[in-house]
């Protein structure tokens, strides 16, 4: 007699919580079915790859993959001190910037402390939350026909949402899934609007692709807020998503609380120096910024050639608004080997993000348009 055995009922009240985060389709296979006619534009990847720097960098740590790593990431954390002009106690390392996210819900918030995010917010931000076993108020976003950020984040609405329990506020900028952004100077009201004991969490992850007026970063103000902490990755940009690192700047306490709970060895030797390498590689960071400018500009101008509303971006994606259900939209490219990235998980049903591949990918979705 074979018994039945569910796990699912033994889980916490936490993970009972959770949905597991969804990647996309599996590539993996997809890779093996249409080999070099796929054309894989779901997942925001950089087509250029990274640096030859990053990658001998990373050649030549493989050669001691026996050894355990640098638990510190001392030397990658001294370089990032040098070049972002931030102190070495408030660098925070990890295993992409997604478990930097989840590090900072789990040492920050609770059942009593919940977490504020915008409805169309990075998806990590709600799981976030229901994994610390917090409760997480999604804030209406600004309407699809706003000006300049159509479905981004309402920041007025996110400071009212705050209240003396609120823990942890989690901004994206630019947004993911949207691809819209807020301006520096919109930040710092929003800052000036948060109490000091809630610490509010600004996501970087496409700041190298940042080239719009009155945006740069929220690093300016670390030094006036001290509640304020921002992540980026070596996933984008930098062309190391398959190495899995990231960062976190903040000010050193937040580090220190964030240390108790990091994994021990959380970050890879050869992450590690590929990142390092990548990160002191100005001239292919420059490269890859203008290549997806060019390009990033060129495919919204194609697309919106063909009758489709694509939302404002500052990323390398871009956010196709279909103005009804894209489900067949996106299942007529998928059977022609066109992998886009269907929103239905953000509630989004009528939208698809078309991250900025290569020329020849761009040309064949362009090509297989219904």
């Amino acid at each position: 007699m074979t018994l039945e055995f569910d796990a699912a009922a033994l889980a916490n009240r936490a993970t009972s919580a959770l949905r597991a985060y969804d990647p996309g389709h599996d590539l993996p296979a997809l890779r093996l079915r249409f080999g070099e006619m796929l054309s894989e534009l779901g997942s925001n990847e950089n087509p250029l790859g990274p640096s030859k720097s990053a990658l001998r960098a990373a050649n030549r740590a493989i050669e001691e993959v026996w050894r355990y790593p640098d638990p510190l990431g001392a030397s990658l954390k001294r370089k990032l001190s040098d070049e972002l002009g931030v102190p070495f106690a408030g660098i925070t390392l990890g295993n992409g910037s997604h478990e930097l996210l989840m590090l900072m819900a789990q040492c920050f918030a609770d059942e009593a402390h919940p977490v504020v995010h915008s409805q169309y917010g990075f998806a990590v931000f709600p799981i976030a939350a229901a994994a610390a076993g917090a409760s997480a108020v999604a804030v209406p976003a600004l309407p699809a026909d706003h000006p300049e950020a159509p479905y981004g984040h309402d920041l007025a609405a996110m400071a009212a949402a705050v209240t003396p329990a609120t823990r942890l506020v989690y901004l994206a900028n630019p947004n993911n899934p949207t691809g819209t952004w807020f301006t520096d100077a919109a930040l710092e009201d929003f800052l000036e609007r948060i109490p000091p004991q809630t610490l509010v969490v600004v996501d970087e992850a496409y700041h190298e692709y940042v080239d719009a007026e009155g945006l740069s970063t929220a690093l300016h103000l670390l030094g006036r807020f001290p509640n304020l902490a921002v992540t980026r990755t070596f996933s984008k940009a930098y062309a190391l998503a398959g190495l899995r690192i990231g960062y976190m700047l903040s000010h050193p306490s937040v580090a220190a609380v964030c240390e108790r709970l990091r994994e021990s060895f959380n970050v890879n030797g050869v992450a590690l120096a590929a990142a390092e390498a990548a990160l002191g590689d100005h001239e292919h960071r420059a490269h890859v910024r203008a290549t997806n400018r060019r390009d990033r500009t060129w495919l919204a101008g194609e697309l919106m050639a063909r009758g489709l509303r694509v939302l404002p971006s500052q990323t390398n994606f871009l956010l196709v608004d279909l103005g009804d259900d894209a489900t067949a939209f996106e299942a007529h490219l998928f059977e022609r080997g066109v992998i886009v990235r269907p929103m239905v998980g953000y509630g989004l049903r009528h939208t698809l993000r078309i991250s900025v591949g290569s020329r020849t990918e761009l040309e064949r979705l362009l090509e297989n348009l219904p």
